[in-house]
This record gives structure tokens, sequence and C-alpha cells, in this order.
């Protein structure tokens, strides 16, 4: 296997400040880089917070200007970002939990959530997934939140050649143990790595558990984020096996 850096963005989201997120977002991309991170993932609906309150308000087309600075930065640095937001394929569409991937060649891709947690149909309606993203000899499926509690959404990657399995997500700390064990449970049974963003801080009237996290191929622990807070959660792939770091992200 090639040489692969990866990262979970655990980052804080402002309620409904697109703005701020949007900058914040790029200090998280910015830090990756000096890291030499490939490939940056943040949670669920990162540009806005879980806000389910907001979120037809604030839903953006895949093609909005607003991400504009974050796709010049992920091409300059080189780095693909997956970033949670509400999206609207059209105008006028059904708004959708959404991450674009912001490609380090320019290119944009877009994942919708399958899976909606109960609730969270008055504000969205379910999504249709996402092609895999290749990174050298690297398959990367994309899961946000709800869509890993199905064990079918974890098994259709491994069977697609994913080995990589990367969600967004919002889990408290009330769900971190049965969520977290579901998540390690597919990277042993289906030799992929699996890796976790969950949010900072507080959002949407939830307390994120934080404890971002990144599983080996065989169900090793990686690294983990020890609490909650702004941090990186980097694993790194060599010819020597794996390696994990934990590190803080200061505001700009």
């Amino acid at each position: 296997m090639t040489a692969l850096t990866f990262a979970a963005a655990q980052s804080i989201s402002i309620p409904g400040d697109v703005h701020a997120n949007l900058i914040h977002h790029q200090r998280f991309m910015q830090a990756a880089a000096e890291q030499h991170v490939q490939l940056l993932v943040f949670p669920e609906l990162s540009l806005t917070g879980y806000e389910r309150g907001l979120a037809a308000e604030l839903a953006i087309l895949p093609e909005d200007g607003i991400l504009q600075p974050l796709r010049e930065l992920a091409r300059e640095l080189g780095l693909t970002a997956v970033v949670g937001v509400p999206l609207r394929l059209e105008a006028n569409a059904p708004v959708l939990i959404g991450a674009l991937v912001l490609g380090a060649d320019g290119s944009l891709g877009v994942y919708t959530k399958q899976h909606l947690h109960p609730g969270e149909e008055v504000a969205f309606a379910p999504g249709h997934g996402g092609s895999m993203l290749a990174m050298g000899s690297d398959h990367i499926a994309l899961a946000v939140c709800a869509d890993f509690s199905h064990a079918r959404h974890a098994a259709a990657a491994a069977e697609q050649g994913a080995t990589l399995y990367a969600a967004g997500v919002l889990i408290t700390e009330g769900g971190y143990l049965p969520d977290t064990t579901l998540l390690q449970g597919y990277a042993k049974q289906h030799a992929m790595a699996v890796l976790m963003a969950n949010h900072g801080d507080a959002t949407g009237g939830w307390e994120s558990a934080g404890r971002s996290a990144v599983w080996g191929p065989d169900g090793s622990l990686i690294a983990a984020a020890p609490g909650r807070g702004d941090l990186l959660v980097i694993a790194r792939r060599t010819t020597d096996g794996w390696a994990g770091q934990v590190l803080p992200v200061t505001t700009l």
C-alpha cells in the first residue's frame, strides 16, 4: 500500500454563522496541510452547526459561491476536504444533509446522508449517498452519522473495495460507546480503516462527546481525541505501519 495521511477535523461550529465557520474551516485545512494531511473530514453539518431549525434558511447549492474560498484553499494546499452542509441539489428542492468533497484538484463531489435520525425528517429529506473517492491505491467511502448505524451501509462500502470508511458525525456521550463499538467492529470485520469526525463542542442543543477517532483495518485504535475541543486526529500509513497523532488547532 502507498503512504496515506488523513485526519478528522474535530471542529467547533458557531450556530448558523457560516462566515465564521468558513474561516474556522480554513484554519483547520491550513493546520492539516502543515502535517501533510491528504484528506480532511469535518463533522456532520460543520459549516452551520447541527441547527435543524436554520437548515432551510442556510441550505446551499453544491456550486454556491460561498464555498469558493474553501475550494480555492483546498487546491492551493493540495488537500481534499469533506465539509458538512445543509444542501439543496437544485433550487426549491428538499433540504438534504450533505457532505461536499472539495478536491485537491479543484473538483467537487457530493455525498448526501441516506439514513436520517428520528426527528431529522422535520427539516431534511433522505439523500442518496455518493461515489467513493479515489486517492492513489485507496478508495474512500463516506458516511454521515446515522448512515453507519446501518450495518449494510458499511458492508456495501467494503464490497465496493473501500480501504477507508470516513464518517462525519454528531455523537453525544450517551451514544459514544455503542457507536464507536460499531465503527471499530466495521474496521475489523471489513479490514478497512475507519475515521470518525465528531463535533468539538455542543451544537444544536446536543452535547457532543468529541473524542474523534481513527481505527486501523485490524480494528486497533490508531488515534483518538481525549475529549472535546478544536483538534486534529491524524492517521499516517507508511511502509512501517500505522501511526497516530492528536494536535490542537488554534483559531485565526
